[in-house]
């Protein structure tokens, strides 16, 4: 059964922390990304927040060829600052409520294992001349099992429209060729 298993994963294998991860349930996601997925897991699994992985980690995680550099977690209001105090001794930046000219939420940063995790909550997209209400999230959650965790993550085709009204064409390039898979 071995042979199910790249070298990168037994180079990886931490029985305590991870365990063993078949080749499509890791994708590009990093050792340090899975410990910290994983911390993010536990504390949010016994709660009522509502959540998901956004982003290029969400990406990586539904199997596209992206290598992300950190943890975007989208949530409502109230799921953000509740994901600060939950993660209170890791705070980089408190939560607040912040707007750009394309984007607004309440958004606040914290690292854990050294890694940024982004927690935004409330996310409103300036878009043909207003604001967007914030979108219920749970209709647009999916989960990926990873380890016996099942993570839950935004719809790639939800993001590709969202990505597209930011502008971000290069990653709607990727998502449009997954897809079209």
């Amino acid at each position: 059964m071995l042979e199910r298993y790249t070298p990168f994963m037994l180079m990886v294998r931490k029985p305590a922390i991870l365990g063993w991860f078949r080749r499509e349930e890791v994708n590009m996601i990093g050792e340090r990304h899975l410990i910290v997925l994983k911390k993010i897991y536990q504390g949010l699994r016994d709660t009522d927040i509502i959540w998901a992985i956004t982003g290029s980690t969400a990406f990586a995680l539904q199997g596209l060829p992206i290598v992300p550099n950190d943890i975007d977690i989208q949530t409502n209001k109230y799921g953000a600052y509740e994901i600060e105090k939950l993660f209170i001794n890791n705070i980089r930046k408190r939560v607040k409520f912040c707007s750009t000219e394309k984007i607004r939420s309440h958004f606040g940063v914290v690292v854990i294992e050294g890694l940024k995790v982004e927690i935004m909550g409330d996310i409103e997209k300036y878009f043909d001349g207003k604001w967007e209400e914030p979108i219920e999230l749970t209709k647009y959650r999916q989960f990926v099992k990873v380890n016996n965790i099942e993570l839950p993550v935004l719809d790639l085709k939800y993001e590709y429209e969202a990505y597209l009204k930011m502008g971000r064409l290069e990653r709607c390039r990727i998502m449009e060729e997954w897809l079209e898979k």
